[in-house]
């Protein structure tokens, strides 16, 4: 249990200082000209296509941890992760630079018309993002794999650092757009948190990496595609369903408001959440060890407890309209919105510690496959809810789509659990 704390906690620090990222620009934004304008900018457009552009390579975190044990290895990995990165960048640009933007953000999204222009220019500042992301999480599973998670939280202070000193510039000048504050601080954090992990993993690499025992049998280009390949659909269609809860908040009532708040709460969410995301890693680092099975169940059980607790604190008590309206700076009517939707959400926290078990016990037996089956029938399941709700066109948008968020993720932990039964079985039947 000491291990696992040992290698939980620099983890869950850097998601929680990553998390802070999103609440700290809404409350920047907020306070800003027009600030529904801007956060809905941000939030419905430029974050989602930003996250679907890179989802391929979002896995690389899990990845990296679970395959770079040899340089041999590393090299194969490194390899992807440049020539992917690559092309994404380019995905972007084309974009962002052609008619092809309008084709997406009007036609698809149907984003409301006073946000089109203003996220055009967010998405171009983002460009760096894709590459930058994909460099860090690749290096971050190095450290990782090898014991040096404090250097990962090192690296978001660094990210959150930057990302605080962009916000605060742009808050004192006051005339610069929100939409270019937010972005700006965004994509010069996760640059600066690239390069920081850049420079501290290369000890790693030279005295750790290289001395390693080179795996048997080797990795081959064939097995990481079939490794990694169901974890790029994965991603994908996770991060599909950000533009398309945007497409169909869009399309329901109050859309201009739903849109504006959706980022504030869902920040807020990812917050809490990202403790037990953080959990994943955990468990593809440590399984590999024997009798590791039922102290990882354990701690799951006691964080899944902390964090509902934590979440009900927040919801039931007058902490919520605190921040939605003293640090989130949302006007009343927007902040009572968001105050309502934290109700809705709280399985959630509890969802994403289970998720990270049976998907770390999955990826440790290298049957991801089961983890994108089950991100389709997330998908799937949020389509339908979220197209009843489009149609029936009767309830505020923000709670059908958070609404559809925690059903899919119930039901997607459902298939998990039970995707994963084989191998958790030989868990408990090697930690017997």
């Amino acid at each position: 249990m000491r291990r696992i704390i040992q290698t939980w906690w620099p983890l869950a620090a850097s998601w929680l200082l990553m998390s802070i990222e999103m609440p700290a620009l809404s409350a920047v934004v907020a306070r800003l000209a027009d600030p529904k304008l801007h956060l809905a900018a941000y939030g419905g457009v430029v974050f989602p296509l930003a996250l679907v552009i890179e989802s391929p390579i979002i896995m690389l975190l899990a990845a990296s941890t679970a395959l770079s044990k040899d340089w041999a290895s590393y090299v194969r990995i490194r390899r992807f992760m440049m020539v992917t990165s690559a092309a994404l960048t380019a995905l972007h640009l084309l974009i962002v630079l052609t008619p092809l933007y309008y084709l997406v953000v009007e036609k698809l999204l149907h984003s409301p018309a006073e946000i089109v222009e203003p996220a055009r220019i967010g998405l171009l500042i983002m460009t760096p993002w894709t590459w930058s992301i994909a460099y860090r999480r690749f290096n971050q599973g190095v450290l990782i794999r090898f014991g040096h998670t404090r250097a990962v939280t090192s690296g978001t202070f660094v990210r959150l650092a930057i990302d605080l000193l962009v916000l605060g510039t742009g808050y004192v000048i006051h005339t610069i757009p929100g939409i270019v504050v937010a972005t700006s601080a965004v994509a010069l954090g996760v640059i600066s948190e690239a390069a920081y992990v850049g420079w501290v993993v290369r000890p790693v690499l030279r005295d750790e990496l290289r001395l390693a025992q080179a795996v048997e049998p080797p990795l081959t280009q064939q097995a990481f595609y079939t490794f990694y390949l169901p974890l790029v659909m994965t991603s994908l269609i996770t991060l599909l369903v950000n533009p398309i809860s945007s497409a169909a908040l869009g399309r329901m009532p109050l859309a201009l408001e739903s849109l504006a708040v959706w980022p504030v709460v869902s920040g807020l969410i990812f917050m809490v959440r990202s403790l037990g995301m953080a959990y994943n890693e955990v468990v593809v680092a440590l399984l590999d060890l024997p009798r590791s099975s039922p102290p990882l169940r354990r701690f799951a059980i006691y964080l899944i407890a902390s964090l509902t607790f934590l979440w009900l604190l927040l919801v039931a008590t007058p902490l919520a309209g605190f921040w939605f309206t003293k640090v989130s700076a949302l006007e009343p009517r927007l902040a009572e919105m968001a105050r309502q939707a934290t109700w809705l959400a709280i399985p959630l926290p509890a969802v994403s510690v289970l998720q990270s078990w049976f998907q770390g016990a999955l990826l440790h037996s290298r049957k991801t496959r089961a983890i994108t089956e089950a991100v389709v029938v997330y998908l799937v399941l949020n389509l339908l809810t979220l197209i009843s709700g489009v149609v029936w066109n009767q309830i505020t948008g923000l709670y059908i789509g958070l609404g559809s968020m925690v059903l899919s993720s119930i039901i997607q932990t459902i298939w998990l659990r039970w995707r994963s039964r084989p191998a958790l079985a030989t868990l408990r039947n090697r930690d017997v």
